[in-house]
Parts: structure tokens; C-alpha cells; sequence
């Protein structure tokens, strides 16, 4: 089951349009200091488990369970990964998957397409990356965009950073939309307050406040992250080919809104309705956040999520869902999309694939 939020008949449209479609998954890596602050994040039990958040997901989406991984998944403090999601639904479903490293603190343990970015600095700090390196990632995203999208239908881009929610934020209100109080995270009451502190100390040193005519790549360089602006430019260019699925719930949102004002303040054009976001219902229905009307607000984006419900899960990791822990993550609710769209898959039928993944984790 697919649910539909906002821009529902071009939803329905894009929907009818990739049903039993062929897509491809690119899984882009990236990680900002932001994500070390104590309590901003629950990926990730400690600050050190957090560096090792993406390198560890990225490890058992490729090779699944081991019986001695490099990094072993990050001890959560309820729940379990979002990677076993998308890991059981890429195995059963053989959904092609590409990982890209758009700057990372350490390298990552398997084979990964290294865009030579870099990580972020704290959002706090105003000066999150360097504007050469955030225009790199840029060309490197809309190269790699062009690229994939030729081998299939559509393009499901999903992501892992840990503490995006909050570089999501930043950009969002950098970019001029008011989104306090409306993101979400992997928290089941999200912290809100702490969150907007974070943010309004950076946007303050950046002086992004003070200008009336935004520039997408001085909001990114200030307060983003290096996946946003990778994702922005693989979207704008597969776009053109076929559809794209931003799997991720406020983050995602907040590349759309990214692409939306790259392509006003330069002559780039995409094939806007082409694009649409995928999450899982755990995000849209999050009462602590407002999703729908963050996607309303930011305008012209089809919010979709997937009606995977771990309810019945014999699991207490998976029912803690349900409860609002983690909700979200590494392409997630994305993907499940996909496996309801592609290969007719029903929520129980995913659920079951997915604790059968999970039975075998040590």
C-alpha cells in the first residue's frame, strides 16, 4: 500500500506511470559534525558510534549479514537499524544499488563511489563546507545522475547522515522556508528546540539572514551537508531521463527545495514533476513534526509514503517503530514504495521479508 499527501493527482500520475517499472538505487553517503552534539541524534547510541553510522549501514546493505563485519551495526538506544529495510527489500526485490561517498570522516568498508567531498562542519559553525567543494559535489551529482538514469526507469536516491535532519532545517530556513518545529528525527518526541538553536546560530554567523536574493550553493556551503547537494544535482539530471524518487522523509524534502531554487537562480532545467519524495508513514503521520504541511509549504511536491506497518512484528526492535523510534533511514520507506510499485509486494509480505533478514543477525 501506497499513501499519497500532498500534489495527490501528480502523485497518482507518477505512480501509474512507474508501476511495474525497473528503478536503480543510489545510496548517497555523507556526515556533518552536527551529528556529534550530544542528544541531536538517535542513530547511534554515543557521538563515536555516530562517525561510524553511515560506514556501518553502507556495510550491511552490500554484503548483508556476517559473521564478523568490519563495523558492526551502531547499538541503537530502541529499535533497529532502517537498513535492514532496505537491505531485505534490495535482496528479495534485486534492486541495483550504487553507493556514493560524498564526505565522510573515515572511508567506508566497501566498494563506494568516492566523490571526493568532504565532511561538514557543524551547522552552528555558519561555514559547514567550503563553496569550490559544494559546486564539485554539485557537478559530481548531476554527472552521476545522467549516468544512472540511463539504465533504468526510474531513480530512487536515499541517504545516510546522521544529524540531516537538522542540516535539513538549516537549509530549509536558509532558503527562506519557515520550517521550525516541522522536521522530523530519529527521536520519538523530536527535539525541536535543540534543533533551532543549532540552526540559528549558524544561519547568524553566515549572515544568510541578512540577503534578499539566495544563492542555493552559499545556503549549502553555510549550513548544509555533502549529501543535499549530491542528491540536488542527481535529481535535476535523471530527471530528464525518467523518474526520481527522493526516499527519505524531511531531508528529502528539503532537497527538493533545494533543487527547486537552483534551477530559478541558474539557467539549469529538470523535469520538475518527474520528481517526487518517498518516505515511510512512521515520518508523514510523525505527530511530533508536521510533514504534510512542510511539504505543502515548501509547494509542488508529491509526498508518498509506504504503508509498511511492523504493528504485528514478533520484534520488540521493529514494533518500537510504531512507537516513533528511528522511522526512517538509508532509502527506507523509498524503497518499500518500490517493492509495493514494482513487484506488488504487500506490507505483510515486506514485514516478513524483512524479519526474516533479521533472524539471521547475530
Amino acid at each position: 500500500m501506497i499513501f499519497l499527501y500532498s500534489q495527490i493527482l501528480q502523485g497518482q500520475s507518477w505512480l501509474r506511470r512507474y508501476q511495474g517499472k525497473q528503478a536503480r538505487f543510489a545510496c548517497i553517503l555523507g556526515f556533518t559534525a552536527t551529528g556529534l552534539i550530544p542528544g541531536i541524534s538517535a542513530a547511534g547510541a554515543t557521538p563515536q558510534d555516530r562517525e561510524y553510522t553511515a560506514i556501518a549501514d553502507a556495510e550491511f546493505l552490500v554484503q548483508g549479514v556476517q559473521a564478523t563485519p568490519q563495523h558492526s551495526l551502531p547499538h541503537l538506544t530502541t529499535g533497529a537499524s532502517p537498513v535492514f529495510i532496505t537491505r531485505a527489500i534490495a535482496e528479495s526485490c534485486q534492486l541495483p544499488t550504487d553507493i556514493f561517498n560524498a564526505g565522510l570522516l573515515h572511508p567506508p568498508t566497501v566498494e563506494a563511489i568516492d566523490l571526493q567531498g568532504m565532511a561538514a562542519n557543524c551547522v552552528s559553525s555558519g561555514r559547514a563546507m567550503n563553496k569550490e567543494i559544494v559546486k564539485h559535489l554539485f557537478q559530481q551529482g548531476m554527472k552521476w545522475g545522467a549516468k544512472l538514469a540511463v539504465t533504468t526507469d526510474y531513480l530512487i536516491i536515499g541517504e545516510c547522515v546522521v544529524g540531516g535532519t537538522t542540516t535539513a532545517l538549516a537549509v530549509l530556513s536558509g532558503l527562506g522556508v519557515n520550517a521550525s518545529g516541522m522536521v522530523n528525527s530519529s527521536h520519538p518526541c523530536c527535539n525541536h528546540e535543540q534543533k533551532w538553536l543549532i540552526v540559528q546560530q549558524g544561519l547568524q554567523k553566515s549572515g544568510l539572514n541578512n540577503l534578499s536574493s539566495v544563492d542555493p550553493f552559499d545556503v549549502v556551503a553555510a549550513v548544509g551537508d555533502p549529501m543535499q547537494i549530491v542528491a540536488a544535482g542527481m535529481a535535476i539530471t535523471a530527471s530528464r531521463h525518467g523518474g526520481v524518487l527522493l526516499a527519505g522523509g524531511t531531508q528529502m524534502l528539503a532537497v527538493y527545495a533545494l533543487i527547486k531554487q537552483i534551477i530559478n537562480y541558474t539557467p539549469l532545467a529538470a523535469e520538475i514533476e518527474q520528481i517526487v519524495v518517498g518516505t515511510t508513514r512512521w515520518v508523514a503521520e510523525d505527530s511530533t513534526g508536521d510533514t504534510i504541511k512542510l511539504a505543502q509549504k515548501i509547494g509542488g511536491v508529491s509526498l508518498l509514503a509506504t504503508g509498511l506497518n511492523f504493528a504485528t512484528s514478533k520484534y520488540p526492535s521493529f514494533r518500537a517503530y510504531e512507537a516513533g523510534y528511528v522511522k526512517e533511514g538509508v532509502g527506507a520507506g523509498g524503497c518499500a514504495i518500490y517493492a509495493h510499485l514494482a513487484k506488488g509486494k504487500t506490507s505483510i509480505q515486506v514485514l516478513n521479508i524483512i524479519e526474516n533478514l533479521f533472524a539471521q543477525y547475530p
